[in-house]
């Protein structure tokens, strides 16, 4: 899921600075960015508590994602 997000992330980010888009369209994709942006970050988070927490413990937990 994340290499999904961060793939139509990148997508959208060349969408805008293409310049092709109408300002509708570009707020629009400016919106779904944003959403992409904090689902990718919460994933990292994740991630890093994940890894934190392997490192204190030495065990590995199953992550959800």
């Amino acid at each position: 899921k994340f290499e999904e997000n961060l793939a139509r992330l990148e997508g959208i980010v060349a969408q805008m600075e293409s310049g092709k888009l109408s300002l509708d369209d570009m707020i629009t994709a400016f919106e779904e960015g944003r959403r992409l942006a904090d689902e990718c970050q919460q994933s990292l988070d994740s991630i890093r508590l994940r890894i934190e927490k392997v490192t204190k413990t030495g065990e590995v937990e199953k992550m959800d994602i």
